[in-house]
């Protein structure tokens, strides 16, 4: 079992950054693919980023490609992700997620663990 705690996130003029983190408490971390989905209201879930377990591999949405950056540090059993150049169509609830894989899918059904996510605000 794998618990997902997140922090980072807040109010940011459009243009600005922010970064946030999520911290896996389990000792099998780096087995894990980790990634990260929002949701605004009135829409779907939707993939943002993600990356392999080993951090060798990752994917991005064509919407933040350029501007958001994912890593992760294994030895803190913690990803994060850097997000530049804000922009107000950002502003959602972002959810960290692991799932029983090392490898990342685009598919929200497909990820096992969430986080109780953490409320991105972009304003104009």
């Amino acid at each position: 079992q794998v618990q997902l705690v997140e922090s980072g996130g807040g109010l940011v003029q459009a243009g600005g950054s922010l970064r946030l983190s999520c911290a896996a408490s389990t000792r099998t971390f780096s087995t894990n693919a980790m990634g990260w989905f929002r949701q605004a209201p009135g829409k779907e879930r939707e993939f943002v980023a993600g990356i392999s377990w080993n951090g060798a591999s990752t994917l991005y949405a064509d919407s933040v490609k350029g501007r958001f950056t994912i890593s992760r540090d294994n030895a803190k059993n913690t990803k994060y992700l850097q997000m530049n150049s804000l922009k107000p169509e950002d502003t959602a609830v972002y959810y960290c997620a692991a799932r029983d894989d090392i490898r990342v899918v685009a598919s929200a059904r497909a990820w096992d663990y969430w986080a109780q996510g953490t409320q991105v605000t972009v304003s104009a």
